[in-house]
């Protein structure tokens, strides 16, 4: 017969007023944790009492009960109370709901408050993040939830994003399946499909950071701090209807445009707008562009204007800033760091100094009526115009009567050139003057022959080469005269000296190419000496001649640089047009040359590998060698598994700050010089210069590969 299972007999319960409750000495919580009495309190106040406490008799030395019950479990609850009476907002002899235990029971009074703690199973997140969203949707707003859990606004905002992630990713993150961070890294896009498709492509794969969920979760929305973005303003962009993606668990810049196509319709017609007010200013056209390429003005005559003069009021308003700095400067000259406030008022100050040196040009009606400008959108997002460009098919319409600074009256155009030496024919009303004489049967003195005045000016030619070369200081002008026209006024007409720089172009150039360091050192140098060097040729002259030694040759550093040339292009096999292969050996031979003559460094310069300059562009194979070579084998074999795609973006990463340059990028070291002692023996000497030829093919084959630009 089976034995009789003993049953249980559960504590009753029952009211029992407050003043006759004491807190047991035996509580094991004795560290504050969780929600605060305080909290507890107004939880109370506004709820009620949700749990009962649980007490025990307390007896006397004779083992009686005294009327009195003590709180092993339930303290916090206890102190609540107690807190609410002393506020008088509930009275000492308030029923309390409690579970009465036997006095004389076997279990001690401290394991029942062990067990009350210990044995409270926490809420898991997900329960919370739900429970947020079904009171929002009932009615509640996020202000009165906060308010009734005693929490900030944002951490129910944070809480209902997260109840709005994909219900997929949901139970997968209540499985364990996902942590909560990579979550929160989800919520930054409210697409669904778009979560769920994330979570499929990185789910068996190695890379589940947060940060690289939010890069796929935002890789085809545009970032607020984008030029685009900051051109059009975020107002405008969320009234013509655009959403913006927020990360409310780190900082996002501003968040993310979702819209693309919206932002790129306003930044359009923004820029249009801006061009039609700049076009009524009487240009004859405007070129409008999100960016402009590095070199677009090429080719284009730059025409100089005159600038606006200060009024009194501004030039005390500089001044007064001007004086201002120097005082901030100086009261803190010795100052390991400036003071925020400080800081912020000298780049104040700064930003209104410039702003005093980027006056307004002013420009001649008849200049502008053949001249145009570019207008665009500058690295910060604010709107670029760049004004008074002359087009090489409008200088045949641009007489000496328009006013060009520098053109003396009677002075040919700058676009027409002399087809020979013999004097101008002169026409009056259409007819030739010289051919009326003609017909009058009047004497007239004839051109002479070109052969003549070829053998003529041959000998001036030679006693003029000689001259020249007897005079360094005076040939030194002479190639600066022309190294200066040819670098800052490129539609002027060839002179005597056959000696020229021809500015090389960049036909292929990623995006960011304008905004480099070394284009913007270049434009500021150029800008810089074009604002001294004259317009008229003789006053050029005479102002060149009268420069010091140490501007001519940095002048003629700058003009000579335009020439450089490093550029890999494909040979030409057949002669014509193009280049050589052997033009071009010599060209990339010289270049590594002047980079090691300067001390190039490319790193330096601010170049990195990107997925949009090599990287993108490239094989797997490449990339790869590339990750081997500037972060180790390790990080290669991290990425080897990936996809192309995705392996472009991680060997970014791992590249930033790793100074690896590609092939065509990296300073050739220069040969060394072959020792030619006549004491050395055979057996010293290198095995290229002791083998049969077979290595000296290998190492030629290895010097051109240098010169190889990535072809991928």
């Amino acid at each position: 017969m089976a034995a009789a299972v003993q049953k249980i007999t559960l504590s009753s319960s029952r009211d029992i007023p407050f003043n006759k409750l004491v807190l047991s000495q035996a509580n094991v919580r004795r560290v504050k944790a969780g929600v605060s009495v305080e909290e507890l309190a107004e939880s109370i106040a506004r709820r009620g009492l949700i749990q009962s406490l649980h007490v025990r008799p307390v007896l006397d030395a004779e083992g009686q009960e005294t009327g009195m019950f003590e709180v092993p479990a339930g303290g916090r609850r206890f102190r609540a109370l107690e807190l609410l009476v002393r506020q008088k907002r509930l009275v000492k002899t308030a029923p309390v709901p409690c579970i009465v235990s036997e006095a004389g029971a076997d279990i001690l009074i401290d394991e029942l408050s062990l067990a009350e703690n210990i044995e409270r199973a926490p809420l898991h997140p997900l329960d919370q993040f739900r429970a947020f969203q079904a009171m929002r949707e009932k009615g509640m707003s996020e202000e009165a939830i906060a308010a009734a859990f005693f929490v900030d606004a944002k951490v129910v905002k944070q809480r209902l994003r997260l109840a709005a992630v994909s219900p997929a990713l949901l139970d997968i993150y209540a499985e364990d399946g996902m942590t909560l961070e990579q979550l929160m890294a989800f919520t930054v896009s409210e697409d669904h499909a778009r979560q769920q498709q994330v979570w499929e492509a990185i789910r068996d794969g190695w890379q589940k950071e947060p940060y690289h969920i939010r890069r796929l979760m935002t890789e085809t929305a545009v970032r607020a701090s984008d030029k685009r973005t900051v051109f059009v303003g975020l107002e405008a962009y969320e009234a013509a209807g655009g959403y913006v993606l927020r990360d409310l668990f780190q900082s996002d810049d501003g968040g993310w445009l979702q819209d693309s196509v919206l932002l790129d319709r306003l930044v359009t017609e923004k820029l249009k707008a801006e061009a039609e007010t700049i076009a009524a200013e009487g240009w004859k056209w405007i070129e409008v562009a999100v960016t402009f390429p590095y070199g677009h003005a090429h080719g284009l005559r730059e025409l100089a204007g005159a600038t606006v003069d200060l009024t009194e009021e501004e030039r005390a308003t500089r001044e007064a800033l001007r004086d201002e700095y120097d005082r901030l400067d100086a009261d803190h000259a010795e100052a390991d760091e400036l003071p925020d406030e400080i800081d912020q008022r000298l780049g104040e100050i700064e930003q209104a100094l410039e702003a005093f040196d980027r006056r307004p040009m002013i420009y001649a009606p008849e200049q502008m009526a053949r001249a145009g400008a570019f207008v665009s959108i500058d690295a910060d997002g604010a709107l670029m115009v760049e004004r008074g460009y002359v087009r090489p098919e409008d200088e045949a319409t641009a007489g000496p009567e328009e006013g060009e600074a520098g053109a003396p009256a009677g002075a040919a155009p700058e676009g027409d050139q002399p087809v020979s030496v013999q004097r101008a024919v002169i026409t009056l009303g259409g007819a030739s003057i010289e051919a009326e004489d003609e017909e009058d049967g009047a004497e007239t003195i004839r051109p002479l022959p070109d052969r003549l005045v070829s053998e003529l000016t041959a000998h001036r030619t030679l006693a003029l080469r000689d001259a020249v070369a007897m005079n360094p200081q005076v040939a030194m002008t002479a190639l600066l005269h022309r190294l200066v026209t040819d670098s800052f006024l490129p539609h002027s007409t060839q002179g005597c000296l056959e000696a020229q720089v021809r500015e090389v172009h960049l036909p292929a150039q990623t995006e960011d190419l304008r905004d480099s360091a070394s284009a913007q050192s270049v434009t500021a140098r150029h800008e810089r000496w074009g604002d001294l060097i004259p317009g008229d040729d003789a006053a050029l002259w005479d102002w060149l001649a009268d420069l010091d030694d140490g501007s001519r040759m940095e002048l003629l550093a700058h003009c000579v640089s335009f020439g450089v040339n490093a550029l890999h292009e494909k040979p030409n096999p057949y002669g014509g047009t193009g280049v050589s292969q052997h033009g071009l050996d010599v060209r990339l031979a010289q270049a590594d040359r002047l980079a090691r003559a300067t001390g190039l460094d490319m790193v330096a310069a601010g170049w990195r590998p990107c997925v949009a300059n090599y990287l993108g562009r490239v094989t797997k194979p490449r990339i790869l060698e590339a990750v081997r070579e500037g972060a180790g084998e390790g990080a290669a074999q991290l990425i080897d598994h990936l996809k192309k795609g995705d392996m472009a973006r991680e060997a970014e990463r791992l590249l930033a700050d790793a100074g690896w340059l590609p092939e065509p990028l990296r300073m050739i070291d220069a040969p060394a010089e072959p020792d030619t002692a006549e004491d050395v023996e055979a057996d010293e000497l290198p095995e290229f210069l002791t083998g049969d030829g077979g290595d000296e093919e290998a190492a030629g084959e290895k010097g051109e590969a240098q010169h190889m630009a990535a072809a991928e």
